[in-house]
């Protein structure tokens, strides 16, 4: 048997490397002695915990009937990961009949890491799926495909867990359902053995077929003045700062906004500062700030054609029924939105240019009116359909919107399109390009305007990219944009000791952390603090185009914020630069800061930039180190281990 308690680093990762891509599929049982004594300061903190722990998540030794209790637990930025765990928990519910599977969310198990400790060595069987944005995990094309979950698994095994399903992982660069489908196949038979009533075949052969959701949906009279959703926003403002989080996001005015590139460039980057004032909402150097952005018009009138409905038609969406039982299915769902009409409805809250997941095409087959369009709908949601679906679907990045297109008799009514068919909009984080010791009141964001033609010849205008550069700013509105944010905290931050030297390499829009960090070692040399070496590579394509916050860089070498700045120029000469190169150029300089404990900061690009700046470190602590390969890949990893070399990639 093996005490947990040994386990600090393991209760760290899973609470802190929670968001973004789906990650991994984990199914493991881990057994404990009923005589195991508790630790000696379980007493000091188990009293508490009932207080702590979400309504929603009560304790572990609640009653289930007798029943056997299996956490699915789940860490998940845009829903993905709590949509598969919801999912697997509801076939889960339906197959066996001496268990009950609940479905956890990891940030919200417990209060304190101790306390995840502890409450972890409680369970007997759990079900891990796991996703995390620290290094853009979850998709092949990026270099440490799934390491989380890999780690996850293994340190858990370390620590005496019985792996009785192997690791899943899913793999967002193809078709993460298929992948989630075929591990859950293999989960079955293994929980069969363990779960199973003797001599029960019926419900474990029973195929399972997944309802398709729907809310129920109450259409209302138009109100008169302002809307339900506008006056909850006014008041929104007043609510602690404590609880402003992606649930609770408060509203923010677009104060200033700025074209960061210059008239000669074929590019778009937009500076925006967010008015924090009298929202209570705080941020440090280098968080990240969560942003919910609107769908533009144009996409939105041709979903309300598709649609066939009314753009003002005002309606609600709820999870029970008229006598306030939880409709069929309902745990599934995403929290109702507030009443709306149909074109707010479609701006703020659905998802209509990402391509559709397998199951919104069930949900549109179930409500085409033409058989051959069902059945088309049907085969690519289907095993058979699986190679065309990758190649006419996701290799040819088809949206929401270009598939109804493509089958107009489908018109899923309202309850089923934002409950199966239109995922709920996410916020887009982005890394805050300010300082509060310089801008207290403000939240920088800069933001590269996404705009490309898709192999189908559609222009894809990413949402919030095209909502900043658009946004109206109060410097020449009073009715200016807003948006509804939060802050996530981040541990890519400056050493606690501003003496100790930095490296910063971010190119294009990768040098948004890197501008909080100068304003704060600005104000902080202001103050008479003592500042340590520090160097940045940044690279753009032509510095008369694209060489973003030039003259406030400039300043800050000025000002002695910043000791150098090293510029790679990749469309400048007859050959192009980038900063991986411009690194080996000063290798030794950065051997030397190294050797001095400086930190090492990358941000930007994970699938090109950050995985060549990764070798160039290899390269450098070979060549100035005079190590081999395997003693410089063990340099860089203690790097890594012990916080100096820290990355923020997508």
């Amino acid at each position: 048997m093996h005490d947990l308690n040994k386990n600090s680093p393991f209760i760290m990762l899973i609470t802190t490397l929670i968001a973004g891509l789906i990650g991994c599929l984990i199914l493991l049982a881990w057994r404990r002695s009923r005589s195991q004594k508790p630790a000696k300061d379980a007493a000091t903190t188990m009293p508490w915990i009932d207080k702590l722990v979400p309504e929603e998540y009560p304790d572990e030794d609640d009653d289930h009937d007798g029943k056997q209790k299996v956490n699915v637990f789940f860490g998940s930025q845009s829903g993905t990961a709590e949509g598969f765990a919801k999912a697997f928990a509801e076939e889960a519910n339906a197959r066996y009949e001496k268990a009950t599977f609940k479905v956890v969310d990891l940030e919200e198990y417990a209060a304190e890491d101790d306390e995840y400790e502890e409450k972890f060595k409680k369970d007997t069987l759990a079900i891990f799926f796991l996703a995390t944005y620290v290094f853009g995990l979850g998709n092949t094309q990026y270099e440490h495909f799934n390491k989380v979950a890999k780690v996850v698994d293994e340190i858990l095994a370390d620590q005496g867990a019985k792996r009785i399903a192997p690791l899943g992982l899913g793999d967002d660069d193809k078709s993460i359902e298929d992948d989630f489908t075929a591990w859950r196949e293999l989960v079955w038979p293994e929980l069969d053995k363990l779960l199973r009533i003797e001599d029960d075949n019926a419900v474990s052969n029973m195929p399972y077929t997944a309802a398709i959701l729907g809310y129920r949906v109450i259409l209302h009279d138009q109100p008169t003045g302002e809307s339900l959703q506008d006056k909850s926003w006014i008041n929104a403002n007043s609510i602690h700062a404590a609880a402003i989080d992606a649930q609770h996001p408060c509203r923010a005015n677009v104060a200033v906004r700025r074209e960061l590139h210059t008239p000669a460039s074929d590019r778009s980057c937009t500076h925006l500062e967010f008015d924090i004032s009298g929202t209570g909402l705080k941020y440090e150097t280098r968080d990240h700030v969560g942003v919910y952005c609107e769908n533009l018009k144009e996409t939105v009138e041709v979903a309300e054609k598709l649609m066939g409905l009314s753009p003002d038609t005002y309606f609600s969406i709820h999870t029970d029924t008229e006598d306030g039982q939880l409709i069929n299915g309902g745990s599934l769902l995403a929290p109702p939105f507030p009443p709306c009409t149909v074109r707010t409805a479609l701006t703020r809250y659905a998802d209509l240019l990402n391509f559709p997941k397998k199951s919104a095409l069930l949900a549109l087959a179930a409500h085409a009116s033409e058989p051959s369009e069902a059945d088309r709908l049907r085969y690519l949601a289907s095993p058979a359909g699986k190679d065309e679906y990758a190649q006419w679907m996701v290799a040819g990045q088809r949206s929401l919107l270009e598939v109804m297109a493509e089958f107009p008799s489908a018109k899923p009514p309202l309850g089923v399109f934002f409950a199966s068919v239109a995922p709920r909009l996410q916020p887009r984080y982005y890394s805050i390009s300010s300082s509060p010791k310089v801008a207290t009141t403000r939240i920088h964001v800069s933001c590269a305007l996404v705009y490309e033609k898709t192999p189908t010849g559609r222009i894809h205008k990413g949402v919030p990219s095209t909502w900043m550069k658009t946004a109206a700013p109060l410097e020449e509105n009073l009715d200016c944009s807003w948006a509804p944010i939060f802050v996530r905290q981040s541990n890519f931050r400056l050493p606690t000791d501003t003496s100790v030297p930095i490296i910063m390499i971010g190119p294009g829009t990768g040098l948004a952390p890197f501008r909080g960090f100068l304003q704060e070692r600005y104000a902080l040399k202001e103050d008479g603090a003592e500042l340590g070496p520090s160097i940045l590579f940044f690279g753009c394509r032509n510095r008369n185009m694209d060489f973003i916050y030039e003259d406030e860089l400039k300043n800050f070498v000025k000002s002695g914020a910043l000791s150098e700045l090293v510029v790679a120029f990749s469309s400048e000469g007859l050959t192009k630069e980038y900063v991986q190169q411009k690194m080996m150029e000063r290798a030794s300089d950065i051997w030397n800061l190294l050797s001095q404990g400086a930190y090492i900061y990358v941000c930007g690009d994970a699938k090109g930039m950050a995985r060549d700046v990764h070798r160039t470190l290899h390269a450098i602590a070979q060549e100035q180190g005079s190590l081999n390969s395997s003693q410089a890949e063990s340099m860089v990893k203690n790097l890594q281990m012990t916080g100096r070399y820290l990355r923020d990639v997508w």
